[in-house]
């Protein structure tokens, strides 16, 4: 295999960047998807996702969203389908697609880590601090269609 490389200077990678830590599906269907993709990363385990007044595109937005929980060794998987309101999820449904939607990074401090990302031209478009140590952001950048999503949220024992 040969790899180019691009025109764009390149970067030395983030000092002390967490790893991927879950992977995650927006769809349209989750009990389809939860059927269909059993054999690879379940078994799942299903809650309500649903988030009220964070902070979306600049408005405080509620969201109804349903979601499922499986593995791949250390990364999880997550399932997602939209059912009403807005969100990044319902943006991408109604886009018509369907898929893989972002990557999760745990983090001890996602304010801080929003601003390490933003010389790469990432900004927070959907936030949401549920308590002092309870913060999630997703990230967005012109012309890259990959999502990021900082958690922070202590480790479960």
């Amino acid at each position: 295999m040969t790899t180019t490389n691009s025109p764009a200077t390149p970067r030395a990678p983030i000092e002390g960047f967490p790893p991927v830590s879950q992977v995650a599906f927006v769809v349209r269907d989750l009990e389809r998807a939860m059927s269909l993709y059993e054999p690879f990363f379940g078994p799942f385990h299903t809650m309500d996702g649903s988030v009220s007044q964070a902070l979306f595109r600049g408005r405080l937005c509620d969201v109804k969203l349903d979601m499922a929980f499986g593995r791949s060794g250390d990364i999880e998987i997550e399932l997602i389908q939209w059912c009403g309101g807005e969100s990044p999820h319902g943006e991408f449904i109604q886009a018509g697609r369907e898929g893989i939607h972002h990557l999760q990074f745990r983090v001890e401090d996602t304010d801080a880590w929003i601003e390490r990302v933003r010389p790469l031209g990432y900004a927070p478009f959907w936030y949401k601090r549920w308590s002092a140590d309870i913060v999630f952001a997703y990230l967005e950048r012109a012309g890259d269609p990959l999502v990021i999503e900082f958690l922070q949220m202590p480790h479960e024992p």
